[in-house]
């Protein structure tokens, strides 16, 4: 008797939370800007990025919502991260196999790119300034912006070997960066 209503109390609380988790906040609701992650693998390498891809929704975005000069996040929410298990070299730096963290520096005819080695829980603090720390950058890279026809919705990233040039890209709006990975 004692046991069942210990299973009926906690099933009361598990409703009552349920109930206003569900009415009360956004923990079911579609996030603005999705969770994604992107992965590449080719022979014995493994690569891994790990992003929230906010939308445009008629905003200006370079320039305007993600400032110009200054860093960026590289996309919502959470800080953009970047696995690899292999060393790879990215301009004329070598990257350790590792997971490291990505933020850019988006100007208008180019962008710095910049791979961290410290772990943010977040991308931003409560005052909206990006938590990035210069002292663990490890790479800094700096990529030409390429101007595209077609306006991205939702920022993107991905990796393009097409070629057999392996690259990481980036897309939103009507601008795409590229760098080049080997």
């Amino acid at each position: 008797m004692f046991l069942k209503r210990i299973i009926l109390f906690l099933s009361i609380i598990a409703i009552g939370v349920l109930g206003y988790t569900y009415f009360y906040t956004d923990l079911f609701k579609k996030r603005l800007s999705p969770k994604d992650t992107v992965e590449f693998r080719i022979n014995d390498l493994e690569l891994e990025v790990f992003y929230n891809r906010p939308s445009k929704r008629e905003r200006v975005i370079f320039g305007g919502l993600v400032p110009f000069n200054k860093v960026w996040r590289t996309g919502a929410n959470e800080a953009t991260t970047f696995k690899t298990n292999q060393a790879l070299k990215i301009g004329n730096d070598s990257l350790a196999a590792g997971k490291y963290t990505l933020w850019t520096i988006p100007n208008k005819d180019s962008w710095q790119v910049i791979f961290n080695s410290k772990q943010y829980p977040w991308g931003v603090n409560d005052a909206m300034q990006t938590m990035r720390e210069d002292v663990f950058d490890v790479i800094n890279i700096k990529v030409p912006v390429e101007n595209i026809p077609n306006s991205v919705e939702q920022f993107t990233i991905a990796f393009d070997n097409s070629t057999d040039n392996l690259s990481l890209t980036m897309a939103w709006d009507k601008v795409k960066i590229v760098i080049p990975l080997k």
